[in-house]
């Protein structure tokens, strides 16, 4: 990658801040509820996405990897599509190529992603993934104090993952940092879609250029196992618990939060990924989980009223 030009630079610090900016013109008559929604949003998004990837683990025997993300993709572009029914003239080339990267970037986040779970521990490897959007918050962040909440999240990231990961499988590991990566990408992505395009249209649009590049790869390698009933009700719950929801109520957010801020709460999946594990896949909590849980909380709760208190 080249190096970031100044311009370029200021350029991409106007995008991770526009929703801030948006929030401190709103009028102060919206009070609590205009203030705590994003948190709702993101919450809810991080406990459906979860929840998905334990169903997906289920699936991963019947379908392989990368025939899970194919169908996880597939189907989210097909309901975004008939329910935003996006427009497609009058977009500008800036336009269509935010909406290209956007795409692959789900693509890829959910494609290394999967072939990590495949590798190592669920828990592991959201825990591994969670490194990118950690890394965005202090690169993006423009107050000391977020310095220490993130370094704080990342303590308990590094204590969820049980001390080390030297006993994992190394192309796991790497897959779920590339995962990590691609999930830096898709939040400064899915903030620009957020700005440029009315409701979920751009990421129907960014849904569907992610389908198509995977869609092919999961049909070489799964075939017609993609076509098996109960593999298709399995994807399609996938999708939805997974894709259309969470990146739905996540665009919301960002549209009220700043990318720094953003970056620090999804700390909190490692923690939804835990508890997910235990009512999902009976995975029991130790107590070093559930101080690293703690942890994370205290993490993210303290960016947000960071945050707040800054308005």
């Amino acid at each position: 990658m080249d190096p970031i030009a100044p311009a370029d630079a200021k350029a991409l610090d106007t995008a991770l801040t526009t929703s801030a900016d948006t929030v401190a013109e709103q009028p102060a008559a919206e009070g609590l509820r205009g203030r705590f929604g994003p948190l709702g949003l993101v919450l809810a998004g991080g406990i459906s996405v979860q929840f998905g990837a334990a169903i997906a683990v289920w699936l991963m025997p019947r379908a392989g990897a990368v025939g899970v993300v194919s169908l996880r993709l597939t189907v989210s572009a097909v309901v975004l599509l008939i329910a935003c029914r996006p427009k497609v003239r009058g977009l500008s080339r800036s336009d269509w190529g935010t909406v290209l990267v956007f795409g692959i970037a789900m693509a890829g986040m959910n494609g290394l992603f999967y072939q990590a779970a495949d590798r190592i521990p669920l828990g592991t490897a959201v825990t591994l993934e969670v490194l990118g959007p950690l890394a965005l918050s202090v690169v993006a962040s423009r107050r000391l104090v977020n310095f220490l909440w993130a370094g704080l999240a990342l303590c308990g990231v590094a204590l969820l993952s049980g001390g080390g990961f030297g006993g994992l499988d190394p192309v796991g590991a790497a897959f779920a940092l590339g995962a990590g990566g691609m999930w830096a990408a898709y939040i400064i992505f899915s903030a620009r879609t957020g700005a440029r395009f009315p409701r979920a249209d751009g990421l129907a649009l960014a849904m569907t250029v992610g389908a198509l590049l995977i869609l092919p790869l999961g049909i070489i390698d799964a075939g017609s196992k993609l076509l098996v009933p109960s593999t298709l009700g399995l994807g399609a719950a996938v999708a939805l618990l997974s894709s259309v929801l969470p990146y739905t109520l996540e665009l919301l957010a960002l549209r009220r939060l700043p990318a720094s801020t953003f970056a620090v709460l999804m700390s909190l999946e490692p923690a939804i990924a835990a508890t997910a594990g235990f009512f999902v896949l009976h995975q029991e909590l130790s107590a070093v989980d559930a101080l690293a849980i703690a942890l994370v909380i205290v993490a993210s709760m303290g960016a947000v009223r960071t945050q707040i208190s800054g308005k």
